[in-house]
């Protein structure tokens, strides 16, 4: 999350739709979004379809990288998944939801 926000340098007050997982609901992660203008919004418990796009995301993560490959050390996964997500995910593979075109280039059309 800081990374994004440093890199996208987004207006204050961007929403951050979430589960409830721990790491979203921890006082360390509340404190950041807070100090960052970021407001949190959460799916209800136990209610996936609230948060249907990234529950779809991660099914995808898990599929078509996670499952395929061992990573011998967390650098090695860190750098995978950079690789999967800008290389991939966003660039090349096509969405229905973004009516058959990559997130990039929806992102651009968007803009």
């Amino acid at each position: 999350m800081k990374i994004a926000l440093e890199r996208r340098k987004p207006a204050k007050g961007i929403i951050l739709h979430s589960d409830q997982g721990r790491q979203f609901t921890a006082k360390e992660f509340n404190k950041f979004c807070d100090k960052n203008y970021v407001q949190q919004s959460m799916s209800k418990a136990g209610c996936p379809y609230d948060n249907a796009v990234m529950e779809r995301f991660y099914n995808t993560l898990k599929h078509e990288f996670y499952y395929l490959y061992k990573f011998d050390s967390n650098d090695i996964l860190d750098q995978k998944l950079y690789e999967f997500v800008y290389g991939k995910y966003n660039h090349v593979r096509p969405h229905r939801a973004n009516g058959g075109l990559t997130p990039y280039a929806a992102r651009c059309r968007a803009a």
